[in-house]
Order: C-alpha cells, then structure tokens, then sequence
C-alpha cells in the first residue's frame, strides 16, 4: 500500500511518454527500494518480491501502460489484413510502418505496434475484449518480472517458438 500511494502513480504517470527515454533506468533503481520497504537487504534480489507484493517493474509497467494504450484506439492502428489482401501468418498483427528516424521508432506509435505484434497469441487473441485482455497481461508481466524491453522480446519469442514446435 506504501508503494502504490507514494510511487506508483508518479511513475506510471505519462509512462507511455517517457518511458523509452535513456533516462528510465534511473525511475527502475529507485523502484528497486522497495527492499526498504519490505526490510530486505541491498543484495536480495527483487525478481521475488515484485512477484509476493503483486508489483510489476518499470519495464512491465511501460509494456502494460502502452499495450493498453494501444487497445483503446485500437482503431488507430491498422491490421496488415487492411494494408494488403494477401492471406499471411502475420495477418492480424498491426502495420508496422517503415521508419529510418530514432525519434519515430521510440514514439509510442511504433513502439506500441512492436510490442503488440511480439504478443503472445494466447493473450492478443483477448484484444477485442479490454477487461480479458488487461487481466491476462497484467498475469503474464507478473509472472515474467522483466527488467528491460529486449528481455520481454527474448520471452515473447521463446513462448512464439515453443508453440510453434508443439
């Protein structure tokens, strides 16, 4: 309850904003005192306690932040089944647009598609439904504990893999 009244609101305020920003990993060390909060030493590791106490990281909040973003103007964003009429694999992932420009690339446009698209299909399959697909998201960032974009995209496409060798 300290956690969520005294920093979870100012870091998830905007998140999807400045949440890619070379500077985040400054609000993800701060987040890290939660030892503090639960006695713990400055060595214990915090995979565990972001799991116990329910908390998701900097990284999942941003993830969970812009995800949700993405559904609710989900209207906004085109499917590649709209852009082309050819029957893919890939064919109700959004429409990534091609971008040379860093600054487009870490706006929440694109980097929204990109994280939607690594989805797993267990929990895109939910994304006509905001209520299903909050909670299954939400269980799936918990359960990860991620600490960085590229180590949600390395779980994302373990989990992709492994179904398909199924």
């Amino acid at each position: 309850m300290v956690y969520y009244s005294y920093f979870h609101f100012i870091m998830s305020y905007g998140i999807i904003f400045w949440g890619s920003s070379h500077l985040s990993n400054n609000i993800f060390r701060i987040q890290k005192r939660i030892r503090i909060i639960t006695n713990r030493s400055k060595r214990d590791s915090c995979h565990q306690l972001y799991k116990q106490l329910q908390i998701l990281t900097f990284s999942g909040q941003y993830i969970f932040s812009l995800l949700m973003f993405v559904i609710k103007y989900r209207e906004f964003f085109p499917s590649n089944s709209d852009v082309h009429d050819r029957n893919t694999r890939y064919n109700h992932n959004l429409h990534l647009p091609t971008t040379n420009l860093k600054l487009v690339q870490t706006g929440i446009l694109h980097s929204g598609i990109k994280i939607f698209n690594h989805l797993p299909t267990s929990i895109k399959s939910f994304s006509k439904d905001p209520i299903h697909f909050k909670i299954k998201l939400k269980s799936s960032l918990l359960e990860h504990t991620l600490y960085s974009l590229d180590e949600y995209y390395q779980v994302t496409s373990k989990e992709t893999y492994s179904r398909c060798t199924m």
